[in-house]
């Protein structure tokens, strides 16, 4: 094996792809690679290791077009380009890559949404630091934890999925507030998804936004897949 100033567990992978997937799917990739990518749907989720949309949707390359952040969150829309990374994806996947659907995924056990319960626990206020990048993003989760009730003094990790949910309702407004988001939903060019999943059981919710309710999708399936085997 050639020697490589590179992480082994991640030069082991790319060998396993090229004797893998790669052969069965390079048509794919030389085609994308010619003609540009052109995915139907912006997922806007949590940059956690174990929630990866594209094993979730079981996604080919070029289907789905990634953001992921602390807590998939959708900041508001500001005039100054605060938090400008999230809203430059979010503009160049609806406004050049013309993606059909945006889905805001949500996730239990989320690491982002327990540090914004711990940081608050019993309505405290943290302490200001310029240097705390996390706590200045999970920020933006205050206006779902309002709507959600005052955080408890003790982690309740009920509360805690409360408020996870509450964020993905909360991102789905945020998006609304974009100008072109706006009219392109207005126009029926675009849809908003909100989604949740949890990793244990993987079981994934959508929000029905006219009842107010996370529905489980693929039940029948799910329940087929998670069944003892009998052999």
């Amino acid at each position: 094996m050639d020697s490589t100033p590179f992480p082994q567990l991640l030069l082991d992978g790319y060998q396993g792809f090229l004797t893998g997937r790669y052969p069965r799917e390079r048509e794919r990739f030389e085609r994308l690679a010619e003609t540009g990518q052109h995915p139907h749907t912006l997922v806007i989720g949590c940059c956690d290791s174990r929630v990866t949309p594209e094993e979730i949707f079981n996604a080919l390359p070029g289907e789905i077009f990634d953001l992921r952040n602390v807590a998939n969150l959708v900041p508001p829309v500001s005039q100054t380009n605060y938090h400008h990374g999230s809203w430059a994806a979010i503009d160049y996947a609806v406004s050049a890559l013309r993606v059909k659907h945006v889905v805001v995924l949500g996730h239990a056990r989320c690491g982002g949404v327990r540090a914004y319960v711990e940081r608050h626990a019993g309505g405290a206020a943290p302490v200001a630091d310029e240097a705390d990048y996390i706590g200045d993003w999970i920020g933006a989760i205050a206006p779902a934890a309002t709507r959600v009730g005052p955080v408890p003094a003790a982690f309740d990790p009920d509360y805690a999925e409360a408020l996870a949910k509450a964020s993905v309702r909360q991102g789905l407004e945020n998006l609304r507030g974009f100008p072109k988001v706006a009219a392109l939903e207005r126009d029926g060019a675009l849809a908003l998804h909100g989604a949740y999943f949890e990793i244990d059981g993987a079981k994934l919710f959508a929000l029905d936004e006219a009842r107010g309710e996370f529905l489980q999708l693929a039940t029948s399936v799910h329940a087929q897949a998670l069944a003892p085997s009998r052999f």
